[in-house]
C-alpha cells in the first residue's frame, strides 16, 4: 500500500499534486503571519494624529514605559481629565465610548496591538534609558490616526537593531545579543 502511495507520488500528476499541497500549506502559513501584523478593532479609533499635534508626550498617556515592561493604556478618567474642559467632546462621534465609560465607571476594553510572544520578555524601561524614541519602534504615530505597526516586531528586526546599538562596543555587544536579553 506504502508502496502504491509512494510510486503515485513520484509520478508527474503525484508531483502537481505535493506541489498543490505545498503552495496552499505556504499560503497558510502567511495568511496566519498576516492576521497577526493587523490592527486590531478598538473601542475608540484614539486619534494619535490630533493627540500628538496638541504636544501630548507619548508617556503622559503610556507611564509605563518609563517604569518597566508594559507602557501601559490610559484609563477613561484620565482621558476625561482633558476631554470634560474640551468643547469637541460633545460633538465627536469618537467619543461617546468614553463617556459611556466615565458615567459607567466602567474600562475601555483595549486591545493590545504591539505584542511580543510569551516566550519573549520586552521591557521599554532599558530602551528608553538608552535614549531611544517612542518612534524608533512604533514609527511616526504624528501622522497615524489609529495606531497600526509600521514593521513586522520581530526577533530578525531587533537583532538589527541591537548589532547597529552595539557596534565596536564587545561589552555591550556580549549583552545585547545574548539569548537571555530577552528570553529568560
Amino acid at each position: 500500500m506504502i508502496q502504491k502511495v509512494f510510486k503515485w507520488l513520484i509520478s508527474p500528476l503525484g508531483r502537481v499534486a505535493l506541489l498543490i499541497a505545498a503552495l496552499a500549506a505556504l499560503s497558510a502559513v502567511i495568511w496566519g503571519i498576516s492576521l497577526t501584523q493587523k490592527t486590531p478593532a478598538q473601542p475608540i479609533d484614539f486619534p494619535h494624529k490630533r493627540h500628538v499635534a496638541m504636544g501630548i508626550q507619548c508617556l503622559y498617556c503610556h507611564p509605563g514605559a518609563a517604569r518597566g515592561p508594559s507602557s501601559g493604556l490610559p484609563t477613561p478618567t484620565k482621558c476625561w481629565g482633558c476631554h470634560q474642559q474640551l468643547a469637541i467632546t460633545k460633538t465627536s462621534a469618537l467619543l461617546p465610548p468614553l463617556v459611556a465609560a466615565v458615567e459607567n465607571g466602567a474600562p475601555l476594553e483595549w486591545v493590545p496591538v504591539a505584542q511580543v510572544p510569551d516566550f519573549v520578555q520586552f521591557n521599554h524601561r532599558p530602551h528608553i534609558a538608552s535614549g531611544l524614541n517612542c518612534e524608533n519602534c512604533h514609527g511616526d504615530v504624528a501622522k497615524m490616526n489609529v495606531y497600526e505597526n509600521p514593521q513586522v516586531l520581530n526577533m530578525g528586526w531587533c537583532l538589527d537593531c541591537h548589532r547597529e546599538k552595539s557596534a565596536g562596543n564587545p561589552e555591550l555587544e556580549k549583552k545585547l545579543l545574548d539569548c537571555a536579553t530577552c528570553h529568560y
